[in-house]
């Protein structure tokens, strides 16, 4: 369907039909293959083959060969401990591969000189693009003409702040344009993305290791090197017992001989120990999965128990992702102190109430919307740039200017170093902050067409804005604390900010959380160990940086959990002991975690836990 009558003008053609076919036939087409979980032949694979389930099926055969079929019953052991695991973790890979399914959108290309809607895995290598509010990025591409395109890449690097983006930039696939729109040229289609290539190291499934089953895989281990020999001289000694191999086969009675020395080394085999671990296992991860948290693979409900280090990412995890309104802190005394309270918040939620609302503006709209506030008339708007980072309205007895504090300011007259203190302050404590400035009078004539700021307004308010906390994560973060779990906050975004965020969950209880920009961590895996032991939140953190943290946590001994939702996140989750992945995180980060939240409440982990420590608990006095 052509849209073209809805897009703005431009001379570009795009590629022709012949180009689009020939790249098609090379296979430079957006496709790409992408599991979201573990298949059904690696689960079933992982429970088949193990050494408990070889020795049993070795003495069952030996059974079998004697024709005794009702001695070889214990044979179903196996089918047991089998199906348990198998069943288990299908039902997890199901309900994932559910929540993994995305809904198959359509984007607007330019070929031959028209706008048409094509799949997102038609998207071929030159493509010219048009993306818009609302919509994924389905491919990484250049930026050709912009009209205020600004950009959600937490997923891919953990920052928060929505960025603008010029012509000439470059674009990543599994962002999210959150305003504005812009044509693009993709540059790099499928597997050769960037989201694609940094998933792919992920893909190599890693089996968790469980020191319950090492520990019995130790005595399994050494009851095969006991029961081979042992068994041979059970059957030897039956068989000299009547007689000599002669008198044996000729009587027949070498199928008892047999069947009583396999039956002396299963007893010593630990088939209870086997089959209680499978099915205190199995019953976590059911009791946990009501709780809407999804184990994907069963021993990762021991690791839940040996937890000591939980590395926390801080977008979708300890906040929403979301953005509120804190507060509009009046200027009073600065400039215009007469100005009522009410008018600036009228002014501020006609500010923000654009055609396309950035989050912040939307978390102004909500927020005022909330105190009873609608939109109001309107004369004249000078909407948002991020060229000139301030917008403006004008009213019948005034105009309304609202932006970056410092930008604002260095246009007004006068010595405003006390307001810039206080934006400086506020910002120290995580807050987003804007700066409203007031003119009397009407706007000048040309205020639409040659927009600029009065020189004799006055700033009469700031407006703080910072990212929604969870309304469990403080209280989840002191479970933790008393159960003497080192948390840590790791993200993408600026440490200051970070910093603020941990300071007002508590994350270190009473002690100021020390933070760290990672820019700064040593290369050296033994020296980043060192100084971990001192960071409480580090910000600025790259993809490759979170796996290395990962890394040197394990150089102390610590049992590492992580937590995430990006794509970020996917290396570090799967290095750590073990991974817990958000409901709503990229399908590629819920595909490497053994644990997945599946309604993304932060809240449910101490129940994750405790549940792994009272399974511990109770095999360990059974095995004793």
């Amino acid at each position: 369907m052509s849209e073209s009558q809805t897009m703005p003008e431009t001379s570009e053609k795009g590629l022709t039909a012949a180009e689009v076919a020939a790249l098609t036939e090379s296979g430079q087409v957006n496709a790409v293959k992408s599991s979201t979980s573990r298949s059904f032949a690696d689960i079933v694979r992982a429970n088949v083959f193990t050494l408990f389930n070889g020795i049993i099926f070795a003495a069952m055969v030996m059974v079998l060969v004697t024709g005794s079929w009702r001695d070889a019953v214990f044979g179903l052991v196996i089918l047991i401990n089998t199906g348990i695991g198998i069943i288990t973790e299908l039902k997890a890979k199901r309900t994932l591969d559910k929540l993994s399914i995305l809904v198959a959108s359509d984007y607007l290309v330019r070929r031959d000189g028209k706008d048409v809607e094509v799949p997102h895995n038609e998207i071929v290598l030159g493509d010219l693009m048009w993306i818009r509010s609302g919509e994924q990025v389905p491919a990484d591409a250049q930026i050709v003409r912009t009209w205020g395109l600004e950009l959600d890449e937490s997923m891919l690097t953990g920052e928060s702040r929505t960025v603008r983006k010029n012509e000439g930039d470059d674009i990543y696939s599994g962002s999210t344009a959150v305003s504005g729109m812009a044509l693009v040229k993709v540059n790099a289609v499928g597997a050769h993305s960037y989201a694609a290539t940094l998933t792919a190291q992920a893909k190599v499934y890693k089996k968790t290791v469980s020191d319950l089953n090492k520990g019995i895989n130790t005595i399994l281990k050494f009851m095969t090197f006991l029961v081979v020999p042992l068994c041979v001289l059970l059957i030897w000694s039956q068989v000299h017992a009547v007689g000599g191999w002669d008198v044996a086969v000729s009587t027949g009675q070498w199928r008892s001989s047999v069947v009583s020395a396999v039956a002396g080394v299963v007893g010593m085999i630990p088939e209870g120990l086997v089959l209680l671990t499978s099915l205190n296992f199995a019953l976590a991860a059911i009791r946990l999965a009501r709780k809407n948290t999804l184990v994907q693979e069963l021993e990762s409900v021991e690791t839940l128990a040996r937890v000591d280090c939980l590395n926390l990412d801080k977008t979708g995890t300890v906040t929403d992702g979301g953005i509120m309104l804190n507060e509009i802190r009046m200027l009073d005394g600065v400039g215009a102190n007469t100005v009522d309270e009410h008018a600036v918040k009228q002014a501020l939620y006609d500010l923000s109430n654009e055609g396309q609302p950035n989050g912040t503006g939307l978390a102004i709209l909500n927020g005022l919307g909330k105190q009873g506030f609608s939109a109001g008339p309107v004369a004249a708007r000078v909407p948002f740039s991020s060229a000139r980072k301030w917008s403006s309205i004008a009213d019948d007895g005034a105009v309304w200017t609202m932006g970056a504090p410092e930008v604002v300011l260095s246009h007004l007259d006068g010595d405003y170093a006390d307001v810039l203190r206080l934006v400086n302050d506020s910002a120290h404590d995580g807050n987003r902050v804007l700066l409203i400035a007031r003119h009397d009078g009407k706007a000048p004539a040309d205020y639409e067409s040659d927009p600029a700021i009065d020189p004799a307004s006055r700033p009469v308010a700031l407006v703080l804005c910072s990212e929604h906390i969870r309304d469990d994560a403080e209280a989840t973060l002191a479970w933790f604390r008393e159960q003497g779990v080192r948390c840590r906050i790791i993200s993408g975004d600026n440490p200051v900010t970070v910093g603020a965020i941990a300071r007002k969950v508590r994350l270190t209880g009473d002690a100021e959380p020390r933070f760290m920009d990672a820019r700064k961590l040593p290369a050296d895996i033994t020296e980043l160990a060192k100084v971990l032991e001192n960071v409480d939140v580090l910000g600025r953190v790259l993809p490759d940086q979170k796996k290395a943290i990962v890394q040197a946590l394990h150089l102390g001994d610590h049992v590492v959990a992580m937590t995430g939702d990006g794509v970020n996140d996917a290396l570090a989750i799967k290095e750590a002991d073990l991974g817990i992945a958000m409901g709503n995180a990229a399908p590629a980060t819920k595909a490497v975690a053994q644990v997945v939240l599946v309604d993304s409440k932060f809240s449910h982990l101490p129940d994750v836990v405790a549940r792994g420590r009272q399974v511990m608990a109770n095999m360990e006095r059974v095995a004793s």
